[in-house]
């Protein structure tokens, strides 16, 4: 039954992104880009209420009121990667537009790499490396001012449930270069939705926004041993049984 139900939710996807995909470059000659991605948004509300629906998958959200107030208030979220769902669902429950930090490849992929090529994201050439950091930190500090968070994921890629991959400081560079704070945020999704998995699992998956670190004048292999420590206490807690 979990599997034709994903199935059923891959299908929805297929479905919903291609109208949604080609309104937004369509967009692109007129609209702003508050307006695409706030289509984008839309369409990935659609695809995690089709996830609550037809897969059973539901979330709980704690430390909302742990986000800065104000329209441009900065934030870099560091966010624990399991799963795609994370990538869809931050979008949907943040009060501020995102800017994902990703590798251009991405932007090759059918209608929605088309779609986020339209975004006002972040997408770099990972074999140019200082060059690709020097991008982010131009591009990160004009967001920021904005009022756009900046979202990445310390791992750089999505890890097993009850793993722990190797943080990378490149969020922290960019928190102490702009001066905005990080806000650290575990996410339980691999109990759902695991790495690399087509077969979702009904359940829970619990999301925990941790109190915003202040960036200024700190060492950013310091502080991104602070998210670290964080992060992964909290995935303790959340999902004991992965851990044992």
């Amino acid at each position: 039954m979990a599997f034709v139900r994903s199935v059923l939710h891959a299908l929805w996807m297929l479905v919903t992104v291609v109208p949604f995909a080609t309104a937004i470059v369509v967009a692109s000659a007129w609209a702003g880009s508050l307006a695409r991605y706030r289509m984008a948004v839309t369409w990935l509300a659609w695809s995690m209420h089709g996830l609550r629906v037809l897969c059973g998958v539901r979330w709980r959200v704690a430390g909302m009121e742990n986000l800065p107030d104000g329209e441009t208030s900065p934030a870099i979220l560091l966010v624990k990667h399991q799963s795609t769902l994370e990538t869809f669902l931050m979008p949907v429950l943040m009060p501020h537009p995102l800017a994902y930090v990703f590798k251009k490849e991405l932007l090759q992929i059918p209608f929605f790499g088309w779609a986020i090529g339209r975004l006002d994201m972040i997408h770099i050439d990972r074999s140019q490396r200082a060059l690709a950091f020097s991008k982010v930190i131009e591009q990160g500090a004009r967001l920021l001012a904005k009022g756009v968070w900046i979202i990445m994921f310390p791992e750089g890629t999505r890890i097993p449930r009850g793993k722990k991959g190797a943080y990378k400081s490149g969020g922290t560079r960019l928190a102490v270069a702009t001066g905005a704070p990080v806000i650290p945020i575990a996410v339980s999704s691999g109990k759902a939705w695991p790495r690399r998995a087509f077969v979702k699992v009904p359940g829970v998956v619990d999301v925990s926004i941790g109190k915003p670190i202040a960036s200024q004048g700190r060492d950013p292999e310091e502080l991104m041993r602070e998210v670290e420590t964080w992060i992964e206490a909290e995935m303790h807690r959340l999902d004991p049984e992965a851990y044992k």
